[in-house]
């Protein structure tokens, strides 16, 4: 028996054997052309791209139809991969430079830019190594004559293991074949990740070694919740966890039964659930799951895989339409979030060592008032059909927050002279994600309306960990007393300034958390909608004073593992008639 250690990408528990896959190579060997067959050769280069943005396309109908929008646009990237000049006239220069078949020059342009992209230090980007790989195999099957075979052709359930999936690959996985999978690299961050949450199936990234140590029909246990793999499990564990398997499909039902009921604790002390989003079309599933309002809209993904910038109608159709939809709850807008892992090139955010404390968020939008107002203009017009509200990303001092006030009031100057109608007490927060804010909350809090905390960058940037990089994930620890401590620190400076504060973190969404942050005296929760009838569920089961002593007891406990080991038993002593 062996376990292996990764990032939890999926939550959930599964047994099954492993099917792995190997990573596809291509050798193509050089043929020597004539003059004369260049023409011909191009036109067969042609004849590929077309095909392949054909199979795209209709591939991406196909999953908008059976998964969402939101998992069909991870394919906007492989289409800009076929429409790169740079590529297409490299390989017809070489071509006729070089007097070689077009498959075998494709091939080795192919492996150029993979090389380029391999070595590039930023995380995000080279996970964008496996878009240019599948769309570039693609292609030189298409070149070759040769059919695609996906993942789709399985006939029973396996749990697939592969150094990496491509999108293709993972979209092609049919719930009642592919019941978990397991990659030696990635992270949560990973299009393999994003679609294995979709698809409502185990996974865990990042194990490093899962490929070499594990074989061909070998009996896996994959628990996507702890991030861990064991292979070849004896029998006394196969049964402990499928025990725990039924349990948590038991559990799951009684959480469900009262996600439309209201947050309180069994002493009377009301909280906020609330859901995060990054699409209008995701609402329904907010509304399903209870939420209570949306206390995270992302909006930077308006700007992700296109080649125009998007206008105010574009913005103010989308808020407009979750507004309405959501009234009477209220609807946070997080404003322009781009830099860190989500790139863009249109913009021409330089190159940057360390990507996530450069030229990003608010420092962009301060620095681009004219892409910034377009955004709040479409806010402030959308205002008048709900309940919105806004918010400012990466924080880190008071200047930032006036700066952004002033562009923000300016805004509102000019549709009044505009005579354009919007919501004059829209409410405006700050994102505290920034060691410095959290640091200055008391100084932040006397300028806005609210506060949100961002555990995600908070985490990060106090404990010095890239929480995109799978060799440091384990010192990424939201338990750590550091991280508490702060935490505390900004729910008191916001409510002796009398402002609410919520998180919209994945730490909100943590059920080993929730009894720490309601004692500590969080006001709203903010989460994937999928988790929001477990969240209620605990807040309900409990008095909010023994949730102070628990957050109390937390706070004297000197290491992130004995805060996790405590609040770990505190919350089974909650669950344990849940069945």
């Amino acid at each position: 028996m062996i376990e292996l250690r990764g990032i939890p990408a999926a939550a959930g528990i599964t047994i099954g054997p492993a099917y792995k896959i190997g990573k596809e190579e291509f050798v193509v060997s050089p043929q020597p052309i004539n003059q004369d067959d260049i023409p011909l050769q191009i036109q067969l280069f042609e004849e590929a791209l077309i095909k392949t943005r054909k199979e795209i396309i209709e591939l991406q109908k196909q999953i908008a139809k059976e998964m969402g929008q939101e998992e069909a646009e991870i394919f906007d990237a492989h289409l800009l991969v076929l429409e790169d000049r740079m590529l297409i006239e490299e390989v017809i220069s070489r071509l006729k430079r070089e007097h070689l078949n077009v498959a075998y020059i494709f091939s080795e342009v192919l492996k150029k830019y993979v090389d380029v992209f391999s070595k590039i230090e930023d995380s995000y980007l080279r996970e964008r190594i496996v878009d240019i790989n599948d769309v570039g195999r693609r292609i030189l099957h298409n070149l070759l004559g040769k059919e695609y075979k996906t993942l789709s052709d399985l006939k029973e359930k396996v749990v697939v293991v592969a150094h990496d999936l491509s999108p293709s690959d993972t979209v092609a996985m049919h719930k009642q074949n592919v019941c978990a999978f397991v990659t030696d690299i990635g992270g949560k961050t990973s299009h393999t990740a994003i679609i294995a949450k979709s698809l409502e199936i185990p996974a865990v990234v990042g194990t490093e070694h899962a490929t070499a140590k594990i074989k061909n029909n070998d009996m896996l246990i994959v628990d996507g919740n702890a991030g861990v793999v064991i292979v070849n499990p004896d029998k006394q564990t196969i049964e402990d966890y499928r025990q725990e398997e039924e349990k948590l499909k038991g559990i799951a039902g009684r959480f469900l039964a009262v996600k439309d009921l209201a947050c309180v604790t069994l002493d009377g002390r009301s909280v906020n659930i609330a859901a995060n989003i990054e699409f209008p079309e995701e609402v329904p599933s907010v509304k399903i799951h209870g939420a209570e309002g949306i206390g995270l809209y992302r909006t930077e993904f308006f700007y992700m895989n296109r080649k125009d910038l998007p206008s105010e109608d574009e913005h103010f159709q989308a808020y407009k339409y979750v507004a309405e939809q959501m009234y009477p709850h209220s609807v946070i807008i997080r404003t322009l979030d781009l830099g860190g892992d989500k790139f863009i090139s249109q913009f021409e955010i330089p190159r940057q060592m360390q990507p996530f404390l450069g030229w990003r968020a608010i420092r962009f939008c301060l620095a681009r008032p004219d892409i910034f107002k377009i955004q709040l203009r479409a806010i402030l017009r959308a205002s008048l059909y709900g309940k919105l509200k806004l918010m400012y990303p990466m924080i880190s001092g008071i200047e930032e927050l006036r700066q952004a006030n002033k562009i923000l009031e300016e805004t509102k100057q000019e549709l009044k002279e505009e005579g354009v109608s919007f919501d004059g007490d829209i409410q405006v927060g700050a994102m505290i994600e920034v060691p410095s804010a959290a640091m200055t909350a008391d100084l932040l809090a006397g300028e806005v309306d609210f506060f949100s905390i961002g555990t995600n960058d908070l985490i990060q940037y106090s404990l010095a960990v890239d929480r995109t990089n799978e060799k440091v994930a384990y010192l990424y620890e939201p338990t750590h007393p550091a991280v508490l401590r702060m935490i505390k620190n900004i729910i008191e400076a916001a409510h002796n300034a009398g402002i609410w504060v919520g998180m919209c973190g994945e730490m909100a969404g943590e059920p080993a958390f929730a009894l720490v942050l309601l004692g500590l005296g969080l006001d709203e929760f903010s989460m994937p909608p999928q988790v929001i009838p477990q969240i209620k569920y605990i807040i309900r089961s409990v008095t909010f004073k023994q949730a102070q002593d628990i957050a109390q007891q937390a706070l004297r406990l000197s290491s992130g593992r004995e805060v996790e080991a405590f609040i770990q038993s505190e919350l089974k002593k909650i669950l344990v008639n849940v069945n």
